[in-house]
C-alpha cells in the first residue's frame, strides 16, 4: 500500500525582473540559475509616500 500523497507536476519559477535590481550583491545581478540548489530568502516590500 502506497501512503504518499500524489506527485506534483514541477512549476518552473520566472525571473526575478524588476526596476531596483539586488540589495545587498555588491552590485551583481543574479538570475535564477545563479542560485539553483541554494536556500535563497526573498523579501519583498514597497514604501509609497502619499
Amino acid at each position: 500500500m502506497n501512503d504518499s500523497a500524489p506527485r506534483r507536476a514541477r512549476v518552473r519559477a520566472p525571473e526575478l525582473i524588476g526596476k531596483g535590481g539586488w540589495l545587498n550583491t555588491g552590485g551583481k545581478q543574479y538570475s535564477l540559475a545563479d542560485l539553483r540548489g541554494r536556500i535563497v530568502v526573498l523579501d519583498f516590500w514597497t514604501s509609497t509616500t502619499e
